[in-house]
Formats: structure tokens, C-alpha cells, sequence
């Protein structure tokens, strides 16, 4: 291979944005603004629930602002309040965290599964108590996590569990979508996201109609809608735009499309990194199942003594290869620095936390650059020795 020099930006769109996107978005705008027009009332609201809940193979769906604010609702929908526990995990998004708190409860971290860096059950078991309310596991990088195991536990305990989606628009398990997944699932549309609804939007997913409805509530007003609109709870505007819902259905056509093409360049540059004792592969992305948002590689820093931040940045300034870092873990962030959190007995995360590095795979990502990033790789290991 002849290598020239060349830039790779961590790119901030992380799906396909096309022209039936700018279509989809356009026509509604443009009826809204015509004569007699308007943003309300939400026809695409009721259709991109329905088209949403039967592509992640759940009874139904309610389209929200955000992964956050969807996570937050969930947690008010289950009551979640001062001197309770949640479990969850410090190798995240601080969302998944930040929920439990705002509802004044006290956050458990456990550790995760080494191999696919999803919540641990095991782990969480050790840290289950009678304060426990609920327990937040991710589909981390759009590998499910263990999803049996979970139901395990609530058979047993009765805890909830309240799936962090963001990175798992058609993420399966067991050849099954997640949408049906212990009380309700969580999703993303931000911009990063393998699909996106200019560049913000969520969802939530469920099988238990009671748990949606008052999920819907929560996200518009506290409103019940029939004859006579009332407001039956304490609600808030958490709703997604029209224009979003519009571009919603033209982005979850694509959505399998987009993740397969990441999954297939995902499985390429697996192979062009094979036999690096330096870097640890992320693993399932030979099934189709995985919902590949991100590639995550870890510095093994048992085979080397680089620092992930120093060996990001000799990628970037030496060879121009950016990258991206998901996640810090939770409790380094100072908003968590006085709060009452149990850090202790998670080893893996820890060390996790400061190995991980996401790499630049995109829908579009020729074979010729994944070539480079994975020669700028072993050149930077080299250079940096």
C-alpha cells in the first residue's frame, strides 16, 4: 500500500443525512408556512411511533426530545425519589447517570462485562439492596447487552430495568429487537447517532401500555387527550418538532442500511488491526444484530506504557487521524464530584475509561482510508515506543 498523507475528521454526523431527509423536512415546513397552515396538530407524531415500535419489536412507542430527557421520564414514571438506588454503569454518557440523580436518588456504579463493555449483571447483583429501584444497563456501541440475564434479575427482585438505547437503533438480540426489553428502552436521534432528527430527538419503547401512556403524559403537559383534554399529572414539553417526526420516517428506512455499511467497515478494519498486541478489538460485530454506532479500540496499556491521551493526540498532529473518547467514566466529571455515589468494585470500568478510543467509521468511509487509519495506528505505536 502506498501511503500519502491525508485528514480524517471524527466526523459529527454519524448516519446518512440525504435528499429525501431534506425533502421530508422542506414539505413540512413548507405546508406549515403556507396560508391557514401550522406546526400542530402532529399527524407524523402517531405514524413515526407506530413505524418506530415495530422496527425495535416492541408493542409500542412514544417519540421524545432526547435519549436525556427520555431517561428522565422514565425515572419520574417509576417514581424514583430521594434515599432510592440505581444502578447503572460509569462507562456511559452522563445522561444515564445524571436521571437518577435529578430525581434526588443516589446513583450505584457496577462494573461492566470486559469483552463488550456492557453493564455486568453479575456485578450489579453484588450491588443490589433493598433501596434499589431501578437498574439502567447500555447497549454500549450498539452491542446489546445481556438482556436474559436482566429479566433474570427482575423475576427474582422485581427491580425494573429501564434500557439506555442511544447507540441502538436496530441493535438485536438473539436475532429480536431490543424495543420490548425489560419496562422500557431509551433511544437517541442526536446528530452523532446512526440515525438522526436534525440533530436532536429520542424515543421510548415498551410493552406495557400503562407504562407508555403515562410516559406520554409526562412528555406533553401532563395531557390526557379524548373528549375533553385534561391534564391528569405534572407534565412537561418534552416533544419532538414536526419537521423532526417528518425526517424521523425517512432516516428509520435507512437505518438498517446505515448499519450494516458500519458494521461491514467496522468487521474490515478488524481484520487490518488483527495480531496488534498493542490494541484490544471491540467484539460483535460479526453479528448482524450488533448496531455498530461507534468502533471503539482500547490502548492495551498492559503491552505498552503510552498514555491513550498522548497516543490520540500523535494520531491527530503526526498522520491526522481524529478520534473521539466514549466515555470518561461518570464520576470524573465534576458535577459528580460531591454527590453520594458508590465508585467502589469496578475495576474494569475504570481501567476502560482510560483505554478507550473511537475511531472514524462512517456509513461512507472509503476502503482506502480505513486502510490509512489502521496504518496510522501501528505507525503511531511505533513511533511512540
Amino acid at each position: 500500500m502506498t501511503i500519502s498523507p491525508r485528514t480524517i475528521p471524527f466526523a459529527a454526523l454519524g448516519g446518512l443525512f440525504e435528499q429525501d431527509d431534506v425533502e421530508a423536512a422542506m414539505r413540512v415546513i413548507s405546508a406549515a408556512t403556507a396560508e391557514n397552515g401550522s406546526f400542530f396538530p402532529l399527524p407524523e407524531e402517531a405514524d413515526f411511533q407506530k413505524a418506530f415500535a415495530a422496527h425495535e419489536g416492541s408493542h409500542g412507542a412514544v417519540s421524545i426530545n432526547s435519549c436525556g430527557t427520555a431517561l428522565d421520564v422514565c425515572m419520574m414514571v417509576l417514581g424514583i425519589k430521594p434515599g432510592d438506588e440505581v444502578i447503572t454503569t460509569p462507562l456511559t454518557f452522563v445522561c444515564t447517570a445524571t436521571c437518577a440523580v435529578a430525581q434526588g436518588a443516589k446513583v450505584v456504579f457496577a462494573d461492566i462485562d470486559p469483552k463488550t463493555l456492557c453493564l455486568d449483571p453479575q456485578a450489579v447483583r453484588r450491588k443490589i439492596t433493598k433501596r434499589t429501584k431501578a437498574i439502567i444497563p447500555v447497549h454500549f456501541a450498539g452491542h446489546p447487552a445481556d438482556i436474559d440475564a436482566f429479566d433474570v434479575i427482575t423475576r427474582e427482585s422485581g427491580i425494573p430495568i429501564i434500557y439506555d438505547a442511544a447507540h441502538a437503533v436496530g441493535t438485536k438480540y438473539k436475532s429480536r429487537g431490543i424495543g420490548g426489553a425489560g419496562k422500557a428502552s431509551c433511544y437517541s436521534f442526536q446528530s452523532n447517532k446512526n440515525m438522526t432528527t436534525l440533530g436532536e430527538g429520542g424515543a421510548i419503547t415498551s410493552d406495557d401500555q400503562e407504562f407508555l401512556e403515562r410516559a406520554r403524559q409526562k412528555k406533553t403537559f401532563g395531557y390526557v387527550y379524548g373528549k375533553q383534554l385534561r391534564v391528569a399529572s405534572i407534565g412537561f414539553n418534552y416533544r419532538m418538532t414536526k419537521p423532526q417526526l417528518a425526517v424521523g420516517l425517512t432516516q428509520l428506512a435507512k437505518a438498517d442500511r446505515v448499519n450494516a455499511l458500519k458494521r461491514q467497515k467496522s468487521r474490515v478494519m478488524s481484520q487490518l488491526l488483527e495480531g496488534v498486541d498493542e490494541l484490544i478489538l471491540p467484539a460483535g460485530y460479526d453479528s448482524e444484530g450488533h448496531g455498530a454506532h461507534l468502533y471503539v479500540v482500547r490502548l492495551n496499556t498492559d503491552r505498552t506504557k503510552l498514555s491513550r491521551d498522548a497516543f490520540r493526540d500523535h494520531l491527530k498532529n503526526r498522520h491526522g487521524v481524529a478520534t473521539s473518547l466514549h466515555y470518561p467514566a461518570v464520576w470524573t466529571w465534576d458535577a459528580f464530584s460531591e454527590l453520594d455515589y458508590d465508585r467502589a468494585d469496578c475495576p474494569i470500568a475504570e481501567q476502560a475509561s482510560e483505554q478507550v478510543i473511537s475511531l472514524p467509521i462512517f456509513p461512507l468511509t472509503s476502503d482506502e482510508d480505513l486502510q490509512y487509519i489502521a496504518w496510522a495506528l501501528k505507525q503511531s505505536l511505533l513511533e511512540s515506543k
